[in-house]
């Protein structure tokens, strides 16, 4: 097989390992660590710099056909309960973008299943609430990649499970090329979007700091994936412009919440290398900026339900916390008086303070380690309603 210099099948075998892949053993490569005992596989390989890979990490053997099992990760109604978020009645006339590379042929008709399958309103093209464009804001879409497809439902999904009642807009880069990324963030931006999702990143450098400029879009809600190596900094979660969402380990209890998190072992954090603390951020342990801002469940071993090809897939990483965030923004609505980032951290009484959990080692330690207040992994901890948004 022929490889792009991103890492990518060439585009005239792409359509052959789409369908083989979605049919066989779609993710069984090499397990990820830190996901407790079960062996999970990375949807996005590494990447040379300036290129960006996805963050959703794919429980191995999770696969299963729509129309004889039911799904095992988290669906809309656990996600909506563990946050406490009035999806039911909030979000209409909001639309969360979802930006990623490449075409995932099968998005509108595996986003119909997955809302039909719950219960949730449709969202299609015909009744305008799905609209799907490539990094111009036309509808000639990129060559499809079977991992990036995976990641675009599951961005939909989870913008779908919190948000039921907004617009979804899918923006679709040419490759996973930095500068087409980035240009389809700005498309996102010019088409009208009130939150955005980008569930991908990669290591940091030195120009990253002129590329924020695509990332700053006042009145826009933006998020970003922390990444899913554990300790850390990545590109965009750096951008001083937008929420870095962390990662967390979500389950059951006895509590009044019902609901227990911990900090997530593969979240990213730390120090950014490059871009300056934004003023909102006040820890004293980092003199630029500090990730993450706020997070949401990550953990593969306590991952969400996706529907990808037909299939049901159990996925994690920060790649399923980003967009839950940015659909928290939209159910909050008022995305256009947010001021980048900043929000949560004046109102953190509507966040749950996640205390415990790690995601390395390091000094100070409250960048990987998880404790009351502030911490890298969870930021100011995950939604409690929408007042923190």
């Amino acid at each position: 097989m022929k490889l792009s210099p991103s890492g990518r099948l060439m585009p005239l075998r792409v359509a052959f390992v789409l369908v083989a892949v979605a049919l066989t053993s779609m993710f069984a490569g090499a397990s990820t660590a830190g996901a407790g005992s079960i062996s999970v596989t990375p949807v996005c390989g590494a990447v040379p710099l300036g290129y960006a890979r996805c963050f959703a990490l794919t429980v191995n053997g999770s696969a299963s056909p729509f129309v004889l099992t039911a799904p095992s990760g988290y669906g809309p109604a656990d996600l909506q309960s563990a946050y406490k978020l009035p999806s039911g009645t909030a979000g209409t006339g909001q639309t969360v973008a979802i930006v990623d590379a490449f075409d995932d042929p099968t998005a509108e008709a595996d986003l119909a299943q997955y809302r039909s399958y719950y219960g949730l309103p449709p969202c299609t093209t015909a009744n305008g609430c799905f609209r799907k464009v490539n990094q111009t804001g036309g509808t000639i879409y990129p060559a499809p990649s079977p991992d990036w497809a995976l990641e675009i439902s599951l961005d939909l999904d989870m913008a779908s499970a919190i948000c039921p009642n907004c617009h979804i807009l899918l923006v679709e880069s040419n490759t996973n090329l930095d500068s087409d990324l980035y240009a389809a963030e700005d498309r996102a931006a010019a088409l009208g979007a009130n939150a955005i999702s980008n569930s991908w990143g990669g290591s940091e450098y030195s120009g990253q700091t002129a590329d924020d400029v695509h990332f700053n879009h006042p009145g826009i809600a933006i998020t970003a994936s922390s990444g899913d190596s554990g300790y850390g900094v990545s590109y965009p979660a750096a951008s001083r412009f937008l929420t870095a969402v962390g990662g967390t380990s979500l389950t059951r209890n006895s509590s009044s919440r019902g609901w227990n998190e911990t900090a997530w072992s593969g979240a990213g954090s730390g120090c950014s290398a490059y871009d300056a603390k934004p003023s909102w951020q006040t820890d004293s342990g980092c003199s630029r900026r500090t990730v993450s801002d706020v997070s949401a469940v990550a953990d593969p071993a306590t991952g969400v339900a996706v529907l990808y090809g037909g299939l049901w897939f159990t996925v994690g990483g920060t790649s399923a916390s980003s967009p839950i965030v940015a659909s928290v923004y939209a159910l909050a609505g008022n995305a256009s008086t947010v001021n980048y980032g900043s929000y949560p951290y004046s109102h953190t009484t509507g966040l749950f303070d996640v205390t415990s959990g790690s995601n390395g080692a390091c000094s100070p330690s409250y960048l990987c380690t998880a404790g009351s207040g502030f911490d890298g992994p969870t930021g100011l901890g995950t939604p409690n309603g929408v007042s923190g948004f």
